[in-house]
């Protein structure tokens, strides 16, 4: 049994699997999910440090997910933090208390990480593919051309960053120039999205839209018109969202379709993967491995 935690700027999340080998090949079973939306970058992307109000609620969270690892008789674990702890001027503090108070280690990773392990979690495809994961703080992208990596870069934009205007005309020329040079030339781009949002604006496509997890990026670009004139209490009434994912969701639909603009894709997987997943299959690789 095997178990990662992903805290995020936006929300923080445990998932757990069963692991057993059957041949050549790793079967999982989802255990446990849970998320709560802590909502970190909202403090450091504006004040440059985690609040006293939300170092509290993350230890709280943490006690809780200390409880659940306990619970299932998990054999390894890893905990990640993302663009919002690599930013906070208080972050070792912060660190520092949870690991006094739960005895659990956390790995601040880099952007470039985290674009890795994202990139391995759904790399089974062959062709010209952009990995693309849009978060609460960052944005990963991964170009691999013909099963050969290009190029993988970390951006700080992300959706909290957006909310807050505080991502820099520079910083968005960055990504736009970084996709443009690195397609230039090249046909029949796919697109993989991954993100809470990505797949939750999936799930809100039409079901006879919905087909091998393909999201076609008209049907996007509608679903982000008929949300941006809508304020946030409205698209949680309309669609059933949390406030959490309602805010956030019209930012992330924007980054998605900038980026297919860019790259002429009329269409995005969504193989509703993320971190966590592939934090997981890094860990069971590596405990049947070693016996």
């Amino acid at each position: 049994v095997v178990a990662a935690i992903d805290i995020g700027s936006n929300a923080a999340r445990i998932l757990i699997k069963s692991v057993t080998k059957k041949g050549d090949k790793l079967q999982f079973k989802k255990l446990q999910f849970m998320r709560i939306p802590i909502r970190l970058g909202v403090d450091v992307f504006r004040n440059g440090k985690i609040s006293e109000e939300r170092e509290i609620a993350l230890l709280r969270t943490m006690k809780i997910f200390r409880q659940l690892l306990i619970l299932y008789n998990v054999d390894d674990y890893r905990i990640c933090a993302t663009s919002a702890f690599r930013e906070a001027r208080n972050g070792k503090k912060v660190l520092s208390l949870i690991r006094k108070e739960t005895k659990l280690k956390i790995d601040v990773i880099t952007g470039m990480e985290e674009a890795r392990i994202l990139r391995d979690t759904n790399y089974s495809m062959m062709g010209n593919l952009l990995y693309v994961d849009v978060g609460g703080g960052s944005t990963e992208l991964s170009f691999v051309r013909e099963g050969e990596l290009v190029e993988s870069r970390s951006f700080d934009i992300g959706t909290l960053r957006m909310l807050n205007e505080s991502v820099s005309p520079e910083i968005w020329q960055q990504m736009i120039n970084t996709v443009t040079d690195i397609t230039q030339g090249v046909e029949n781009i796919q697109i993989i999205g991954t993100g809470g949002n990505i797949n939750k604006l999936y799930r809100l496509a039409p079901k006879q839209e919905r087909k091998n997890n393909i999201l076609k990026v008209s049907i996007l670009s509608n679903l982000f018109k008929k949300m941006s004139v809508m304020d946030v209490e409205e698209r949680m009434l309309h669609y059933n969202l949390r406030e959490s994912r309602a805010d956030v969701i019209v930012p992330a639909a924007q980054i998605f379709l900038m980026i297919a603009d860019i790259t002429k894709s009329e269409d995005i997987i969504v193989p509703t993967k993320g971190l966590a997943d592939g934090i997981i299959n890094e860990l069971a690789s590596s405990l049947i491995n070693n016996g």
